[in-house]
């Protein structure tokens, strides 16, 4: 099997592989490391590959393979880490000239924890805009991450990094963070899978400075990856003390039963409030036609879902200002510009605005509770657009000031917590990913999932692959 087939195979398949001694994680490992760094010239997905020690990884679970006792449940499948979470041995630098890479940087976070103890082989870091703050991938550390489909436009954000890789092939699990699409922004920019998972179920440490907004989740080429991923880094952990209890069960156990029966409510526009581009609502509903043939009981309707932006941004300029709150002047000035806005902006809100924000909140996830009632599941166009260019928070010439101007299917579900997914439905004319958007009520996490995996059962949803030649397939240097 060529090296290219082996970045291509999911976590699942590969641990078959394992299993039936097709091949060894030192293959996998020296092949997905190979492709990173072939990528990165053209892409910049990552802040930094850890080549050596995934090698060390790799050799070690390949001996327990051999012995047939794997550490855990990924044992030898390539993983990337976002470079906002903590990985033990190596600095989290979250995109910004004004954090020091000084320091021993000696603890993982929760979810990365996981993946260590399950025999997971680290990759490297991947990109991110400062501290996440907006939905594309640019930041003064590391530069433009850009699309693997076409390197003139974006990859999304703020796991843009995280996103670029898996697509072509550089790991196919990848952890990312979710503040208000920003695992499902790029991954519906770049063709794979993305899960937000109901907010807690995944246990973040240190807290998020955008506070209960944030949250981690699973980035693949499937849904039963993203099942697989979960299982492993939703679990408890004491360092916080918003994390849920104990998953109900197996995610992964969770995916069979199809969608038969299951109540859909199908949303193209929120009632009319969202201009969506031809190409994305015809795919779109390509899909939804898909779900209802599988056997789901699809209906038009759409949630009481008047756009809450300026409560979001209230909330989320306030976390911005918090994390840049403790930064000397010179480092202020390292900053991206449109954060230091935000951050400025952050800074004069009241108490009480901050307040009136969650009472908007609060109020939408009562709405979305009672729209639960009568829907398992609500579709809707990830976004409205695909990807466009590259080194910009908004399309040029769209008017628009700000990157949820462009995102108002994601945000609200980061306001109200619900486990949201994409799924890879099509493309545009240009060859350009289009993502459809899975929400289900909160701990419905196995919902979303089982949806999802039906769709791709049925071919309905697939992983977009870059074209060839795409993402640096020359040789670096070339």
């Amino acid at each position: 099997m060529s090296d290219l087939d082996l970045t291509r195979l999911t976590a699942v398949r590969l641990l078959d592989g394992y299993r039936a001694g097709e091949f060894s994680p030192v293959d996998v490992a020296r092949a997905v490391l190979e492709r990173a760094e072939r990528m990165q010239p053209e892409v910049n997905a990552f802040v930094r590959l850890t080549g050596e020690d995934a090698l060390a990884r790799a050799r070690e679970s390949e001996e327990q393979w051999r012995r047939g006792a794997p550490r855990g449940r990924l044992d030898g499948v390539p993983v990337t880490v976002k470079d906002i979470l903590l990985m033990r041995g190596h600095p989290t630098l979250r995109g910004s000239r004004a954090v020091l890479a000084d320091g021993r940087w000696e603890e993982d976070a929760p979810s990365v924890a996981r993946l260590r103890e399950h025999g997971a082989v680290f990759v490297g870091k991947t990109t991110t805009p400062e501290f996440g703050w907006k939905g594309v991938t640019d930041s003064p550390l590391s530069g433009v991450t850009r699309n693997p489909h076409d390197p003139s436009r974006t990859a999304g954000g703020s796991s843009g990094g995280a996103a670029a890789a898996v697509a072509l092939g550089a790991g196919p699990l990848a952890l990312g963070t979710d503040g208000g699409g920003s695992v499902r922004i790029p991954a519906a920019f770049c063709g794979i899978f993305a899960l937000k998972p109901t907010y807690g179920r995944v246990p973040l440490y240190p807290a998020s400075a955008f506070g209960t907004l944030a949250h981690v989740g699973p980035m693949t080429r499937d849904a039963a990856d993203a099942a697989l991923l979960l299982d492993v880094i939703g679990t408890p952990d004491a360092r916080d003390w918003s994390a849920l209890g104990p998953a109900p069960g197996s995610y992964e156990k969770a995916l069979t039963g199809g969608v038969r029966g299951l109540r859909v409510a199908y949303s193209p526009s929120l009632g009319g409030q969202v201009a969506v581009a031809p190409a994305v609502a015809a795919a779109v509903r390509r899909a939804v036609e898909g779900l209802a043939e599988l056997g789901a009981y699809v209906t038009e309707a759409d949630p009481d879902l008047t756009d809450p932006v300026d409560a979001f941004h209230t909330l989320w300029f306030s976390g911005a200002a918090r994390v840049t709150q403790r930064l000397s002047e010179r480092q202020r000035a390292l900053l991206d510009p449109g954060l230091r806005e935000i951050c400025a902006r952050g800074a004069r809100y009241s108490a009480l605005d901050y307040l009136a924000a969650v009472d908007v909140r609060m109020d939408l996830g009562r709405r979305m509770g009672r729209f639960h009632e009568s829907y398992d599941l609500l579709v809707t166009p990830t976004l409205p657009i695909t990807a466009f260019e590259a080194g910009v928070e908004v399309p040029k010439g769209s008017g628009q000031r700000r990157w949820t101007a462009w995102t108002p299917f994601t945000y609200p579900f980061n306001m109200t917590q619900q486990p949201a997914a994409t799924v890879p439905v099509g493309t545009d004319a240009s060859g350009l990913p289009v993502g459809l958007q899975l929400v289900a009520a909160r701990h419905h996490d196995d919902v979303v999932l089982r949806t999802a995996h039906a769709l791709y059962e049925a071919g309905v949803a697939s992983v977009v692959e870059p074209p060839a030649g795409a993402g640096g397939l020359r040789p670096c240097g070339t």
